[in-house]
């Protein structure tokens, strides 16, 4: 028994114009949520009288034994039927009979379909909070293991100053955490129900959308029925908050390649996240970091998809609105995919602090804080940095490091800087010197590493709670 044609055309669709506009290639991912709102659905018009309670009984019935069909791979998707709605219509029919053909009263495949993304975005908004924390979890691993290890921060790719290479790590958990916050402000938004709208101006049946928005958990309803049905924002914000953490996660990337090279050797990625070339037998790639970079643009690109499909749209729905649903799935799928990797990754690499005491033991990073000790003796800021600029300057022409400057040097070549000095520019005493409480002075980023502990933890048990 399959749904009837309709009768407002007298001829059935061209086969290549049915294939472009259907849309079962992608969507039947949301079957579960289709009947689960249908399942609130029927319990309403039941409930309300629209149709009896035996009517909602035996739909019900029908609904879960087209889920437990689906889900044991018994009950297989048929592009005949142009769309999971349509295809769990038709599967309802043929279990239960005619009266399948209530289930679809006082309801739109636009409020329908609506109500299938909210609550499908729901359960995202859910997985990928827990997935997030657990990489903030390893990147505040990461600090907390080299607590005392020092490196170079660099401003335009270039040596800058001494900073701990935890208040490094520390940097990208305050970019995850307003990513943390920002999703957590967006999900209010999501759970809120359109069904009751209808195709555009709602029902004349006596239908209570609060009730349905009750039995599936949400918070409310849609104040206008337009809006419920044209309304994509809730998925367009999700796709900016996921270009925002692309940035984040492609410059972590970034650094990442950077510092596995040979050039810099300052971390080496665990085998389990590294790769071979298929020619070069010594090589070790960090694809999965490169990824990770990489895989920005792709998401990048689906949020100016459907910023595009929706900027010009009249009211209310359009077919154009379908092309939210491949955008959004493949961002929700890529951050699926690169936030469980991407933990892990950031778990197991090891941190070379030989190479980098090294490091930051032959440059001029402390440069700075010469300067200021001069300040700190009286002398203007400006004629301290260009005092040290030149002395800096003469170093590098004579391949020394203030490692090497005996008094006689110094007595040459700036008089007025003391010999004594030169033992508080080594990067420990530079680092320690760091008295604010976002800077790179041990005690304040321990205070940071703890905070950010204690938040993790937060969030871990407020969503363990059950939701009420």
């Amino acid at each position: 028994m399959a749904v009837a044609r309709n009768p407002r055309f007298q001829s059935g669709p061209d086969q290549k114009a049915q294939s472009f506009t259907a849309s079962l290639t992608f969507d039947w991912r949301l079957l579960p949520y289709d009947i689960a709102g249908s399942q609130a659905h029927v319990a309403m018009l039941g409930h309300q009288g629209v149709i009896t309670g035996e009517e909602a009984e035996i739909i019900s019935r029908g609904l879960q034994q087209v889920l437990e069909e689906a889900q044991s791979g018994v009950f297989e998707p048929r592009l005949e039927h142009e769309d999971v709605h349509m295809n769990v219509e038709a599967r309802l029919l043929e279990i239960i009979g005619p009266v399948a053909g209530k289930l679809h009263t006082g309801r739109s495949r636009n409020d329908q379909v609506a109500l299938d993304m909210h609550l499908y975005m729901r359960e995202v908004a859910q997985r990928q909070q827990l997935l997030l924390l657990d990489l903030m979890e390893a990147i505040v691993h990461q600090a907390e293991d080299n607590g005392d290890v020092i490196m170079p921060g660099y401003t335009h790719l270039q040596a800058a100053q001494p900073i701990l290479w935890a208040h490094h790590m520390m940097a990208y958990v305050a970019m995850l955490r307003r990513d943390m916050e920002r999703i957590l402000t967006w999900a209010p938004r999501v759970v809120i129900s359109p069904l009751g709208a209808g195709a555009i101006s709602g029902t004349p049946y006596p239908t209570d959308p609060n009730l349905v928005a009750q039995m599936v958990g949400f918070a409310g309803v849609y104040q206008n029925s337009m809006d419920a049905v044209a309304d994509r924002d809730f998925l367009l914000e999700y796709l900016s908050w996921a270009s925002i953490l692309m940035v984040h996660l492609s410059r972590l990337g970034e650094e990442l390649v950077l510092w596995s090279t040979q050039e810099f050797g300052f971390i080496t990625m665990a085998d389990a996240y590294s790769t071979g070339s298929s020619l070069m037998p010594q090589k070790r790639n960090p694809d999965v970091a490169e990824l990770m970079r990489g895989k920005s643009g792709r998401v990048f690109g689906n949020l100016m998809t459907l910023l595009t499909v929706m900027k010009g749209l009249p009211l209310a729905y359009h077919s154009d609105m379908q092309e939210d649903k491949e955008a959004v799935f493949d961002v929700v799928d890529t951050l699926d995919a690169l936030l469980p990797v991407a933990a892990g990754m950031m778990d197991t690499l090891s941190v070379r602090s030989d190479r980098l005491k090294q490091r930051v033991g032959h440059d001029y990073t402390a440069a700075t804080d010469l300067a200021d000790m001069l300040v700190g003796q009286g002398m203007p800021f400006r004629e301290a940095h260009h005092l040290v600029g030149l002395l800096v300057t003469r170093l590098e022409q004579d391949g020394l490091q203030f490692t090497d400057v005996t008094p006689e040097y110094l007595a040459q070549v700036a008089p007025a800087v003391p010999f004594a000095w030169m033992s508080q520019l080594e990067a420990s005493s530079v680092v320690r010197r760091r008295r604010q409480p976002m800077s790179t002075g041990p005690e304040f980023v321990h205070t940071q590493v703890d905070a950010a502990k204690g938040w993790i933890a937060q969030l871990r048990q407020l969503f363990a709670e059950p939701n009420e």
